[in-house]
Parts: C-alpha cells; sequence; structure tokens
C-alpha cells in the first residue's frame, strides 16, 4: 500500500470535495490515503493556518474554494511548496461561465441556502422519520415513494438519502405470514417499489445484526430455507402488484436510491 497525506480544503462544508476525492480514490487500490478535512476556509488568515498544516505534512491538495483571491493564494503557495493542487470546480464553473456568458458570482457554500429547497428536504427528512418501518400507515398517500421489503433490505437507510434528495419517503415490512396493511394494498399515488436480496445475503445480514444484539439463538429468522421461502413470497407479492422491484443484494445505499429516483423519474415523465 502507498500511504500519503491527502489534504482536501472547502469554503463550506467540505462535502463536494469529499466525495469526489472518494469517488477518485476507489480507483487506486494500492493507495492508502492519510485525509486531512479543512471546512469552511473564506478567510485569509485561516488559508494561511491550513497551509502550515499542509507544509507540515506535504501531500495533494484537494480544493473547492470560489474566492479568486483565496483560490489565487492557495495555488501560488502550493506551487511554491512543489505540492500538486486540483481545483474540483475550476473548470465546470469555466464550461458554465461560458455557456452561459456570465461571470462566476463567488458565493461560498451556495448550495446549501436556506431556501424553498432546503426546507423542502428537512420536511421530506421529517416525513421519513415518522413513517419508517410501517408507522402512520393513514398518510401514506402522501409519499413521493414507498419501498417494500422484508426485514434487512436496506429499507429504511435508502428512504433517509432519498429524503436529503427532498423525496418523501415512507417503507414498510413485510412480515412472514402476515398479510400487507390494508392502507398499502389499495394505495394511490404514490410509487410502492418492491426491495428484494439473495437469502443468502440476508441471512449473513441478519446474523451480523443478531451477534451486534449479542443474540445467537437459532430462528426463521436466520434458517435460510425460511429466508428462500420469505422472499419468494416477497417477490410473489410485487408481482401480483405490479410493483417495480430492485435488487439490493449487490447495490449500495447510494446505488439502491439511484434506481428508485429513475423509476420515480420516468413515472413523473409518463
Amino acid at each position: 500500500m502507498t500511504e500519503f497525506h491527502l489534504h482536501l480544503i472547502s469554503d463550506a462544508t467540505g462535502e463536494t470535495v469529499n466525495s469526489v476525492a472518494k469517488a477518485a480514490l476507489v480507483q487506486f487500490e494500492a493507495a492508502e490515503p492519510i485525509e486531512h478535512l479543512w471546512t469552511m476556509v473564506r478567510t485569509r488568515g485561516q488559508l494561511m493556518r491550513v497551509l502550515e498544516r499542509v507544509a507540515e505534512n506535504p501531500g495533494p491538495v484537494i480544493f473547492t474554494i470560489v474566492d479568486h483571491v483565496l483560490r489565487d493564494i492557495l495555488i501560488e503557495e502550493c506551487r511554491r511548496r512543489q505540492i500538486v493542487t486540483v481545483s474540483v470546480l475550476d473548470p465546470v464553473l469555466a464550461a458554465l461561465g461560458a455557456y452561459l456568458g456570465a461571470e462566476v458570482q463567488e458565493r461560498p457554500g451556495g448550495q446549501h441556502a436556506l431556501d424553498a429547497e432546503y426546507f423542502h428536504r428537512i420536511d421530506a427528512m421529517h416525513f421519513c422519520l415518522s413513517h419508517d418501518d410501517g408507522q402512520n400507515l393513514e398518510r401514506l398517500n402522501e409519499a413521493d415513494v414507498v419501498l417494500v421489503g422484508v426485514s434487512r433490505t436496506s429499507k429504511t437507510p435508502t428512504c433517509i438519502y432519498l429524503a436529503n434528495r427532498g423525496i418523501k419517503a415512507a417503507n414498510v415490512p413485510i412480515i412472514p405470514k402476515m398479510p400487507l396493511p390494508p392502507t398499502l394494498e389499495c394505495i394511490e399515488g404514490p410509487m410502492v417499489v418492491g426491495l428484494s436480496a439473495s437469502p443468502e445475503r440476508l441471512v449473513q445480514i441478519r446474523r451480523n445484526r443478531l451477534l451486534s444484539l449479542q443474540e445467537r439463538s437459532e430462528t426463521d429468522y436466520v434458517d435460510l430455507e425460511s429466508v428462500k421461502q420469505e422472499t419468494t413470497d416477497a417477490r410473489r407479492m410485487f408481482a401480483q402488484h405490479g410493483w417495480p422491484v430492485i435488487d439490493v443484494t449487490r447495490r449500495s445505499i447510494e446505488e439502491t436510491a439511484a434506481a428508485v429516483i429513475t423509476l420515480l423519474t420516468r413515472r413523473r415523465g409518463a
């Protein structure tokens, strides 16, 4: 493994630069970065203090700073120290500016403004938390999307991710040998999506869950044959209702959410 220092500098929360860095690093399996995240860097004094730390642990600098003065200082100081710098936003800003014929407004953290979209996301998050695991079924029709699946198919984390994108997401568990709630059976408006996973993967996740709770008893919950029947019944139920199905066996939460968003976009477009 190649160990190296990696400095991520942002004039806002660091969410963008952190995501870009992670997306790039997965392409280098032999790399082991020691990450230094510097956020809310908006003054010359703050930047100079960060540069002192960079000099102590030299390594590539990836940054998202929109203020041209601070950006120039950062690039020049790193060049003087022979440290590589990468601006995440510059190519995108230059391309959009050229296309739109407009100048960059240089607003740090502009994407986090307390605007209508922000409060819409907050409402979606409140809705998600109050409609988790089959709660408040009487208001299910207010959702944008309802995720349905057996235990440990990532329903809750996927709903939280969707809520952060402003989508009102609820989830309802499928419990063996129990009918679906009547509200879900006759739902109108929201898109219902079934989440499925391989029985082997479900048993593995469920066993780990029980071990974390210091529970070692063997039940149908972790019995492979029982879980196979559980997933078969669930898929049959999805087919009966005509609900689209996403197999989450090899998907991350982000990938599952992206698939849900794609289905939702197609439905709304239609």
